[in-house]
């Protein structure tokens, strides 16, 4: 039984010294992510409409 409190007793201690982010972090780790995968994800359509073009120019 003790050994169980002991493990409680350290996850807790644990717990108390993470660092969790306030909501203005968290915001702006999100606004970052959206406009990373918002830039990549458009220039990979325009990769692929050059690469469609190209393509089907070359088969006509």
């Amino acid at each position: 039984m003790s050994k169980i409190k002991n493990y409680y007793k350290h996850a807790k201690d644990e717990l108390n010294k993470v660092i969790f982010p306030i909501k203005e972090q968290v915001k702006s780790a999100y606004l970052s992510v959206f406009v990373v995968v918002t830039v990549i994800s458009l220039f990979l359509a325009l990769i692929d409409a050059i690469m469609s073009v190209s393509l089907s120019s070359i088969m006509n």
